[in-house]
């Protein structure tokens, strides 16, 4: 279907059909929901063991008595295993509780009030506080900046990661730029692994960036691989030390799409200033975090080679929901002009972009037959896509018969939406 090719009259036909087509899935009472990368109840019994594993040992390997006060930092097989995820020193590491956004929640929190440089370095000090934001990106990463007034700016993506031209004129010609979200790998929503160039090149931001400049590098999906033979993420701290920037980059993940996405293990690395700044205002807020789960996540996944063959597990029930709505996108917009698509091969979503100005109305379309999409915007700052026209998708929690369905809405919607703007014209 080439809508930009076709006759009036074979427009009025598709859409006759297309609307038809709608109307049966209107009266169908499908109730089905794309919108969130939650982990399927499969999924989350992957690692039931947790229940169970300590047997009532709560000694750690090195003698600490989990059940107690302290050790903010986390317990050191943790922080050790944290390190090899995010490429790391142990020395580096800090671990959270079972969330990863409140650990980039609270570093923007202490920058803003405190500064991470010490003294003067407070980022509500400024006249401004802007941050970049390559898109489409996560809605979560967007919101954290709206509760505090910074600024966002929105910055191009491809198949590398963030346009690194246009990140680098941006700092160079405004100080009061602070930061940049990062999904290096398998990016939410497109899927992409940032390339070496553009992991160095973030890497020595440091070097032409206002001092109190962070790099936030969510690195949420590193280990969600979807085959056995992986791309691999250049390490950022590598390229860090080569250049003398340890100091401007965060970096952050979790275990929470790994073991139970709501009783997870969250963790950060950075520097050692970085660390000692943190660790003086966390430790005003906690007396330390839940070792004793960290201690049963290490009697389930103490090693690499342990969460490699567990992530593969996860693969096994993700790859059939990926394939699915492939297919779909395949068999409906492979020969058309009317969609362009991500295949990533990894992470937990899918990206899709309608034709300019459509994604609000395939939303709207898809909700009328009962397939809750991600909202059109969700994937841009302040929910404004300004071409209206990324939508996210999320096949990780549906059953593949309830993808397989939903797929169908979302096919013929788009199809729908636009022989109806070609109409219009």
């Amino acid at each position: 279907m080439h809508v930009e090719q076709a006759t009036s009259k074979q427009l009025q036909q598709w859409y006759e059909e297309l609307t038809a087509k709608h109307q049966s899935f209107v009266v169908g009472g499908l109730n089905l929901d794309l919108t969130r990368g939650k982990p399927s109840a499969s999924q989350l019994s992957l690692a039931n063991e947790l229940d169970g594993a300590l047997g009532g040992n709560f000694l750690s390997d090195d003698g600490t008595d989990t059940r107690n006060y302290g050790g903010i930092d986390g317990l050191p097989g943790m922080k050790k295993l944290a390190a090899e995820i995010l490429g790391s020193k142990p020395e580096e590491v800090l671990i959270g509780g079972n969330s990863s956004l409140t650990l980039m929640y609270f570093s923007i929190l202490f920058a803003w009030q405190f500064g991470l440089n010490g003294p003067g370095s407070a980022w509500r000090d400024e006249p401004a506080v802007k941050f970049l934001c390559p898109v489409p990106g996560y809605d979560r990463h967007f919101a954290i900046c709206e509760e505090f007034g910074i600024e966002m700016i929105n910055v191009p993506m491809d198949d590398n990661g963030p346009d690194m031209d246009a990140v680098e004129a941006l700092i160079r010609d405004d100080q009061s730029i602070k930061g940049i979200w990062c999904v290096p790998k398998y990016s939410n929503p497109t899927g992409c692994i940032y390339s070496a160039d553009t992991v160095e090149r973030l890497a020595k931001l440091g070097n032409i960036a206002s001092a109190n400049f962070r790099v936030f590098y969510d690195n949420a999906y590193v280990v969600h691989d979807l085959t056995d033979t992986p791309a691999e993420l250049p390490n950022i701290m590598d390229y860090c030390r080569q250049h003398g920037t340890e100091d401007s980059v965060l970096q952050f993940g979790s275990t929470s799409k790994v073991t139970f996405a709501g009783a997870g293990v969250a963790f950060m690395a950075c520097s050692a200033n970085n660390l000692k700044a943190l660790k003086n205002h966390l430790g005003i807020a906690t007396i330390g975090p839940d070792k004793v789960n960290q201690l049963r996540h290490l009697r389930v996944i103490a090693s690499m080679d342990q969460l490699r063959a567990h992530m593969m597990k996860h693969a096994e029930l993700l790859c059939p929901r990926f394939d699915c709505v492939l297919k779909h996108l395949q068999d409906s917009f492979g020969s058309s002009d009317l969609g362009q698509w991500s295949t990533p091969t990894g992470g937990y979503f899918i990206s899709f972009d309608t034709r300019p100005g459509l994604a609000s109305e395939v939303v709207k379309l898809a909700a009328e037959a009962g397939v809750k999409l991600t909202p059109a915007g969700a994937t841009f700052p302040y929910g404004k896509d300004p071409e209206d026209r990324n939508i996210r998708l999320a096949p990780s929690f549906p059953t593949v018969k309830d993808i397989d369905k939903a797929m169908a809405v979302f096919c013929n919607a788009v199809k729908l939406a636009s022989v109806s703007q070609r109409l219009k014209r």
